[in-house]
């Protein structure tokens, strides 16, 4: 590792062994990765790029989940729009 890097990370108060268990919590919570064996190794480029993609992939459908309910609040009587609409902010 670089002189500029290491004292970074010394600066930043968190040490490498910290990083890889970050990295490994990562892992574990991206369905792509999260099944792969312990003897598999994975790098920790690609644990962040698959989060990197696996957050992409979440605000797609949260988009997506948006439209389609501001589609069915437009298309339902305002009775049934209010009660989805209080459900939603409770």
């Amino acid at each position: 590792m670089s002189g500029r890097r290491s004292r970074s990370r010394q600066s930043s108060g968190i040490s490498e062994d910290q990083i890889n268990d970050l990295i490994i919590k990562l892992q574990q919570l991206l369905p792509e990765l999260r099944n792969s064996r312990r003897s598999d190794k994975v790098s920790a480029s690609r644990v962040l790029q698959e989060t990197c993609s696996y957050i992409r992939n979440l605000h797609r459908e949260v988009d997506d989940l948006s439209e389609r309910l501001s589609e069915l609040l437009a298309n339902t009587d305002t009775a049934q729009a209010a009660l989805i609409r209080s459900l939603l902010t409770q």
